[in-house]
């Protein structure tokens, strides 16, 4: 498919998601799994119109899913509930550490022992699957800054941070495959990839939002509110923490949303000690802003699942393919995050159903092709994009079928 071909396939798509915005609401479908179903039928699938090579282009790929995932971060963090509280953050804080090691380590032994992997590309394989996506999970995210729902804030929160938490097991499976110094018994992992980029990615998160909000506090006092300008400072802010955690060896996906946290935070904290007085708004509440960002964030989902589907062939469909998504979704995911909550007063059908949806995608995608960039052995990487590709497919339809229906039942059963 052609350039002018490809600009005409996005943009009839854009013009009829838009004229049929209110019937694709009530289907009982995603959109992300219509987006599928149309670069399935024009890719290599069925009519062959198109094909794209994901080892080929994983630089332009790795920049597509890269800038997606950030503005998702950022989007997802300034949704989060004011004031932070602990108590709160705590089951999402345990799902994107201790679940998400245990995902890792169950997936890498079920691709090293039953998929015959080595050793490096199986912790690898687990450190690409194990994060849940903020890009492709709309339906079971916090959908506004007052949405009080524990099971969409839990897994909007471990989403914004398991992006993050999940590049030190990216680095270790590099590091087995000595593509990643690690160090004697992985001592210089551990020190630099875990403790280091992990404490510096939130601390200068934090500290960012903080000084963006009390800069636009100060600087703007009195004046009226431009949401376009604040989109543009937001984007901005984007850049600059993912620029300077990239320098000094952070992990940029958790200063984004940590700083979007913050930012918000201290908004709104401002904003309650100033009673009577308008307080212009960077992490904008409001519901112009939002918008914006979501947009952003749906563009980026049709290009990026449509290329999804245009990757896949026929024969892409192998067993070991579909053995080990399975495994993902009825044993690691639930199993993780059993062992995750296990210490929490989390109900039970919440912890079931934060088990169920663990979307995989944009995410999974981005450290694939991050991975293809450091030099991956061909074999193996052809071997992992077949699999990643079969799983994140599965996970938009698996998950994509089940969001509506299963969101609407606990909606009618009492607070979970």
């Amino acid at each position: 498919m052609s350039g002018p071909q490809w600009f005409l396939l996005v943009g009839a798509l854009l013009v009829a998601m838009g004229l049929t915005a209110p019937l694709i609401r009530r289907l009982p479908v995603t959109s992300a799994i219509i987006y599928l179903a149309i670069g399935l039928v024009v890719g290599p699938t069925v009519l062959r119109l198109f094909h794209f090579n994901p080892l080929r282009e994983s630089a332009l790929l790795e920049l597509l899913t890269e800038a997606a995932v950030l503005i998702s971060l950022y989007a997802a963090g300034v949704k989060m509930p004011v004031p932070f509280s602990f108590a709160r953050w705590r089951a999402p804080l345990l799902l994107a550490s201790a679940s998400m090691a245990v995902t890792v380590m169950l997936v890498a032994v079920f691709a090293h022992f039953a998929l015959g992997l080595p050793a490096g590309a199986a912790v690898l394989l687990g450190a690409i699957l194990a994060p849940t996506d903020p890009v492709l999970a709309t339906d079971i995210q916090v959908r506004h800054p007052g949405d009080r729902d524990r099971l969409r804030f839990d897994l909007t929160c471990e989403a914004g941070m398991n992006d993050g938490s999940a590049f030190p097991f990216v680095m270790l499976g590099l590091g087995l495959l000595g593509l990643n110094e690690i160090g004697d018994f992985g001592l210089r992992w551990f020190a630099q990839d875990v403790l280091w980029a992990t404490a510096a990615g939130v601390a200068i998160g934090w500290a960012s939002g903080r000084v963006m909000a009390l800069a636009a506090a100060a600087l703007r006092r009195g004046e009226p509110q431009h949401e376009l300008m604040d989109d543009f400072l937001g984007l901005g802010l984007i850049g600059v923490v993912y620029g300077v955690s990239d320098l000094v060896g952070a992990w940029g996906f958790l200063a984004v949303f940590f700083a979007a946290v913050a930012l918000r935070q201290t908004e709104e904290g401002q904003r309650a000690a100033r009673t009577g007085l308008p307080a212009p708004a960077v992490a904008q509440v409001s519901t112009g802003s939002l918008v914006f960002k979501e947009h952003l964030e749906r563009l980026s989902e049709l290009v990026l699942v449509l290329l999804v589907g245009g990757s896949l062939f026929l024969d892409s469909w192998s067993w070991r393919a579909l053995g080990l998504a399975l495994f993902l979704f009825l044993v690691a995911r639930p199993l993780s995050v059993l062992v995750g909550l296990a210490a929490t007063r989390t109900p039970q059908r919440r912890r079931w159903m934060a088990g169920w949806f663990g979307v995989r995608g944009i995410g999974s995608l981005y450290y694939l092709m991050y991975a293809i960039e450091q030099g991956l052995p061909r074999e193996i990487a052809l071997e992992l994009v077949h699999l990643t590709l079969v799983v994140i497919t599965l996970s938009i339809l698996f998950h994509g079928i089940s969001a509506k229906p299963l969101m609407a039942r606990m909606r009618r059963l009492a607070p979970c």
